[in-house]
């Protein structure tokens, strides 16, 4: 953990082994709900992005989605949102989607990733994201962590 720290990474400690890397089963897990929008013709690749950037991945920049559904129940914190608001939410989790990954639809995500790419390079886009990645971590570091008071 201190060595992680060190070289100015957020080590998490798990309290039980499991399969895969945590942060990467909760993107495949979004990732999973994107597809089948997608699939199901909700939205398109490039709206889907977006719909995922500006919404909970700006404010997952920031803090994490337990903190966030601490503010989302207002005064009365976690707790309201846990009484009133997560009942709601929990009743919604049957219906998500479990897309069927044909041909045709990885197709489709190809070409709207293309699409969206505007003809830019992956080291283009890389350049991109990293920049901006920086620009976050310098910001988080000047602000300190919503979580840790004596950041």
């Amino acid at each position: 953990m201190a060595f992680y720290a060190s070289v100015g990474k957020k080590p998490i400690l798990l309290k039980k082994e499991l399969r895969g890397h945590v942060a990467n089963r909760i993107q495949s897990a979004l990732y999973r709900e994107v597809v089948y929008l997608i699939g199901e013709g909700v939205l398109d690749v490039a709206d889907a992005d977006d719909a995922v950037s500006w919404g909970p991945g700006l404010r997952w920049g920031v803090m994490g989605p337990n903190l966030l559904w601490h503010l989302g129940g207002g005064q009365g914190g976690i707790q309201h949102f846990m009484d009133t608001l997560m009942p709601r939410m929990a009743a919604g989790w049957p219906g998500l989607g479990n897309p069927e990954l044909t041909p045709e639809l990885q197709q489709q995500i190809v070409k709207g990733v293309l699409d969206e790419a505007h003809g830019q390079s992956i080291d283009e886009l890389a350049a991109q994201r990293d920049q901006m990645l920086f620009d976050l971590i310098a910001v988080r570091a000047k602000q300190g962590s919503p979580s840790d008071p004596n950041a």
